[in-house]
């Protein structure tokens, strides 16, 4: 029955109790204080069901709004998607006020953007920013190659969940402040799971795992996605809960118009929603006269628009408004109200209680005693929420595995907190790939393909080996061993092999004479220690060889193609709490490195060569302001090796000269950076417009020709964080030199 039916079935049935009618007239539609109706012998009992819609369900939250205006009592709640998330805040005792200022804060990164904070995670971790890779980890494993269950795994939704449900811990949903229901799909079976029980957090999560967008939730062994599939507006849940009357809210999608069907997104889309569209017009049909229809008017937004929820809400007001002669009629007395309110409250004390023990469940690589030692949260300590939230983030961020959640149990004699760490099912073993283009559109144009292979977790200590394969412009094959000698991982022990064929250009002044051909095979062992999320430090020592051979062009002195023995002591250490690799917005970042080639190692050059640099970054609302400094030395009892000398030039390192032309023996450069965000959307992370101011100098030069002074460069650019990586589009001038153009796929600085 649609909606003017039951209105005029509500005015016909007026005549029948001229009292009821009377305060509905009496009632203006945008009334502050309802009149209430005259007492009944039995007041119906009143469900709310509000249905999925994504970013459009915030508008659930303004009709909670005049619900509470015109004093309409609640008696139980049924949501699916999102509106399980704001029945369950509601149903638990989190008010409208609160639930504005909760989703005031949230956004689509917010909700969505799974790595954790850059600072958190491992060092080791860390090290992958600086290669150029793109899309999802694959996993291989078992003879196959897989990827994950869905593009984010929900680790970070979960954590602005748990900030919505104010009751913690297992419940029975009949015992909430509001009776409530959860809707859900079966992945494996098709049907619909109603959740009468469970941890509010877990389940609203269920529900609103959207299938290819959010990984499944794994519950009681069912594969669960987002209940919008089956019953994206439950009004069958809640007659089961056993409503007389239902005030139901639908936020649905409507379905796209053809010339809106652009792309596999849209068509995808389009059949989300037409699987959606079937069910909810099999509630609406169930509807009976005395239920309430509210639909609000959400047209310009998207389920996905997460970053304008708090515009969103609002919407729920005018629509809810629309039907105030009806929802007058379900208005009780002032003070009746008042008392019930008041008993659906909930006043929520923090539980700090310390646990006993911190349980890790069905990990079958993974060794949980690593795991546990690298939590701030230990047995025996009272709880404090934000760092609990910090180690379920830094446990996902080691990168084994595809969900990390927790919960209490309560045992005899003893409180237990169970971390739910589920290893990746694609794997364990994974590869990555990376891709980096430049040209300086004078000539130099470079490319490089990259694929990673990674086995992981190979004894219980956590052993990793690790292959990088990378092809181009620079072909090289870099393998290392890295295995920790204690179970935190602090002390670690890695043999390695790096083989490496690159062809590197010489410039004398701004003319290029050659380019020369280098072939680099080298071993090393290194010892090493971890400083958490802060940095590490290595030393070791080296072996290997080195040839030099001219490609193309001439020189004016030859080229020393006899194959050069290396032999070395190296250290280095390593700071890094950059927020970002690409575009960092706030941190530091400080790195030392120190080479002894010595004779006595078998090497035929004896010298000393040191290289440090140093970075810090902070923004100022969209401003950011990126400081740099790099230095270095190479010295001998003779005239520094040619195949280990500095090589310096190119866009945000000189600009205006090209990559690498400048070659010398100690270098000096600093940089002043600033960009503003212009931009940010669903495709692009950001989209920058900047500057960089540079000074830099190349003592002791290949050609003693070439320029030994100061040279201070600038350059302009405009820039994006992409799917493949950043792209940078720049144009650099140096001081009396060179300019150029300059376009960069990948980091360039």
């Amino acid at each position: 029955m649609n909606q003017r039916l039951r209105a005029a079935t509500f005015r016909a049935g007026s005549w029948l109790g001229l009292p009821l009618l009377l305060a509905a007239l009496a009632l203006p539609v945008d009334a502050a204080e309802p009149v209430t109706p005259a007492p009944t012998a039995k007041r119906p009992k009143i469900c709310l069901v509000l249905s999925g819609g994504g970013a459009r369900g915030a508008a659930h939250v303004g009709v909670l709004k005049v619900l509470e205006e015109y004093r309409v009592p609640i008696h139980c709640i049924a949501g699916t998607s999102m509106g399980s998330l704001v029945g369950a805040a509601y149903a638990s005792g989190t008010t409208v006020p609160e639930m504005d200022q909760i989703m005031a804060g949230i956004t689509t990164e917010l909700l969505f953007k799974e790595k954790p904070p850059r600072a958190e995670l491992p060092v080791r971790r860390k090290i992958d920013d600086y290669k150029p890779f793109f899309g999802p980890e694959i996993g291989v494993g078992g003879g196959k190659i897989s990827l994950g269950k869905g593009i984010v795994t929900g680790v970070q939704l979960e954590t602005v969940l748990r900030q919505l449900s104010k009751i913690k811990g297992y419940q029975n949903f009949d015992k909430l402040p509001i009776p409530f229901r959860a809707v859900a799909t079966d992945l494996v079976n098709g049907k619909a799971v109603v959740f009468k029980d469970g941890e509010l957090a877990n389940v609203m999560r269920a529900s609103m795992s959207v299938p290819g967008a959010v990984a499944p939730a794994e519950f009681d062994g069912m594969m669960l996605v987002d209940g919008m599939l089956t019953s994206n507006l439950p009004v069958d849940a809640a007659r089961a809960m056993g409503a007389d009357v239902v005030i139901a809210v639908n936020v649905g999608t409507p379905l796209l118009k053809r010339d809106e069907l652009n792309g596999i997104g849209g068509v995808v889309g389009q059949m989300l929603s037409i699987l959606t569209e079937q069910n909810v017009q099999a509630s609406l049909a169930s509807l009976k006269p005395t239920d309430i229809l509210i639909t609000p008017e959400l047209e310009g937004y998207s389920t996905g628009d997460f970053d304008n929820l708090s515009k969103i809400a609002p919407l729920g007001e005018p629509a809810a408004r629309k039907v105030a002669d009806q929802l007058a009629r379900l208005s009780i007395p002032a003070a009746e109200y008042a008392a019930l309110r008041q008993r659906q409250l909930v006043e929520v004390v923090p539980d700090v209680r310390p646990v006993d023990e911190i349980r890790f469940e069905n990990l079958a690589l993974v060794n949980p005693e690593a795991v546990r030692r690298n939590m701030q949260t230990q047995p025996g300590e009272p709880i404090d929420q934000k760092k609990l939230d910090q180690d379920m983030r830094r446990i996902y961020g080691t990168g084994d595995f595809e969900h990390v959640n927790y919960r209490y149990l309560e045992e005899p004699g003893k409180r237990v907190l169970a971390v739910d760490a589920v290893e990746k099912s694609w794997g364990p073993d994974s590869l990555r790939f990376g891709l980096g283009l430049s040209s300086d559109f004078g000539g130099d144009a470079l490319y490089n393909l990259l694929v990673s292979y990674r086995k992981r977790w190979i004894n219980p200590l956590g052993a990793e080996w690790r292959t990088d394969l990378q092809l181009g412009s620079t072909t090289s094959l870099a393998s290392e061993f890295y295995q920790p000698l204690t179970g935190t991982g602090h002390f670690f022990i890695a043999p390695s092999v790096f083989l490496e064929r690159r062809t590197a250009p010489v410039y004398q002044g701004d003319t290029r004479l050659a380019t020369v051909d280098r072939k680099k095979a080298e071993a090393r062992l290194d010892l090493g220690v971890n400083f958490n999320e802060f940095g590490s430090f290595r030393m070791g020592v080296l072996g290997g060889t080195v040839k030099r051979e001219l490609d193309t062009g001439t020189l004016p002195f030859p080229v020393d193609s006899d194959t050069i023995t290396l032999g070395a002591y190296s250290a280095l250490l390593i700071f890094d709490q950059l927020d970002s690799v690409h575009f960092p917005r706030d941190g530091w970042k400080a790195d030392a490195r120190y080479l002894k080639s010595d004779t006595g190692l078998g090497a035929d050059d004896s010298y000393n060569k040191w290289q440090a640099s140093g970075s810090f970054v902070r923004s100022f609302g969209e401003h950011t302001i990126n400081l740099a400094v790099v230095a270095g030395d190479l010295s001998g009892s003779k005239l520094s090796p040619a195949y280990d000398q500095f090589s310096w030039g190119g866009f945000a390192a000189l600009s205006g000269y090209a990559t690498g032309q400048l070659l010398g023996e100690n270098l000096k450069f600093g940089r002043a950076m600033y960009y503003h965000r212009l931009a940010r959307s669903s495709i692009f992370e950001g989209a920058y417009g900047g500057i960089s101011l540079e000074t830099g100098k190349m003592s002791r030069p290949v050609f003693r020709s070439n320029r030994d002074d100061w040279i201070r460069a600038a350059s302009v650019f405009v820039a994006a964080d992409t799917p493949i990586g950043p792209a940078y589009l720049g144009y650099g001038q140096a001081q009396d030199g060179p300019n150029s153009f300059y376009f960069y796929l990948g980091q360039p600085f």
